[in-house]
């Protein structure tokens, strides 16, 4: 990360390892993401602004009728958010209380995401130029939720932070969000700012295990990011490829983890 070589921001994050700033947010699970985070600002403050951005978004395409516009859709993307969220217990007990939201919002554009605290959008371009398959789509919102879950935006928005703290910030390590405009930081590292491969890297892994124990096929990952990669059909790629192109690594991983939760979506199927 651009930045982080400099003085003063090595001992920002010095100061933030001694005040226990770098910590893992979810537990490891059967795919086994484990890994320390660098996060400045707290979980709360993130959460709060999340949810100012996410109503200012809704509010703003109500009028437009851009917002739930086909019921069958909502129902359909309700219905498998309402599976996939129990099973956000596994990685992290608090997610299962979180105040989710769930929105279809009408547009071409190929995208979804999941805003922290659990605000989640699916685009109707999504569904209908993918004509994607329950799986299919449960690979995609369990994608999304596993940023969530993994506090990937909070993460984004410390490295921020830390990158614009000097050394003579350092004293103010603890308090670095009290002047900074979160909410426009949340609206900037949800849909402005790439993930890094890493981060996607862990939503994949993550997100086939939460599709497995809802019950979905956590083989279709493969599929939803062929098709994705297919449709860029050598173009700009969807949005949801356009930080971690749909590759042979990338399908090698998914091949190897979404075996690794098979048994977990046989075990759903049987209580199901």
């Amino acid at each position: 990360m651009k930045g982080w070589e400099t003085t003063g921001v090595g001992m920002v994050l010095a100061v933030a390892a001694t005040v226990g700033a770098c910590a893992s947010t979810t537990e490891q699970g059967t795919v086994g993401v484990d890994r320390r985070q660098l996060l400045l600002v707290s979980s709360e403050t993130m959460d709060k602004a999340a949810a100012t951005q996410y109503q200012q978004l809704i509010h703003g395409e109500s009028p437009k009728g851009h917002v739930n516009q086909d019921p069958r859709q909502v129902a359909r993307v309700r219905g498998i958010a309402n599976r996939l969220i129990p099973q956000t217990a596994v990685f992290r007990k608090d997610a299962v209380d979180w105040k989710w939201e769930v929105n279809v919002l009408t547009s071409p554009e190929v995208n979804a995401w999941c805003m922290p605290g659990g605000k989640i959008a699916v685009y109707s371009g999504l569904i209908e130029k993918l004509q994607i398959t329950d799986d299919e789509l449960a690979a995609v919102m369990g994608h999304e939720i596993s940023h969530a879950l993994r506090e990937h935006g909070r993460e984004r928005a410390s490295q921020q932070l830390a990158e614009n703290m000097g050394a003579s910030l350092i004293g103010a390590a603890l308090g670095v969000e009290g002047g900074a405009d979160l909410a426009g930081m949340v609206g900037e590292v949800t849909f402005l700012l790439p993930y890094s491969r890493l981060h996607e890297t862990e939503a994949d892994r993550m997100g086939v295990e939460l599709a497995a124990r809802a019950g979905y096929d956590p083989r279709a990952a493969i599929t939803l990011w062929q098709k994705m990669a297919k449709l860029s059909g050598g173009s700009a790629p969807p949005a949801l490829l356009s930080t971690h192109p749909s590759n042979q690594d990338r399908m090698k991983d998914l091949a190897e983890f979404s075996q690794k939760v098979l048994p977990l979506y046989e075990q759903a199927r049987v209580k199901s």
